[in-house]
């Protein structure tokens, strides 16, 4: 299951993104991740200062 970014908790901060080794996380207010492209190695999770990046259900 792809991972998944907090709505709530997600600052827009750009980690995540840099982290990314298949560019599956886009830009917004909130950043999302495409789950067709997302291989679940949790890269951005452990960059996430935030802490709202989870894996998805």
């Amino acid at each position: 299951m792809a991972y998944v970014i907090s709505k709530t908790d997600c600052q827009a901060c750009g980690t995540c993104k840099d982290e990314c080794p298949q560019e599956a996380i886009s830009e917004g207010d909130v950043y999302t991740i495409d789950p067709d492209k997302c291989v679940e190695c949790g890269a951005c999770a452990d960059a996430c200062p935030c802490g709202a990046i989870t894996p998805g259900n």
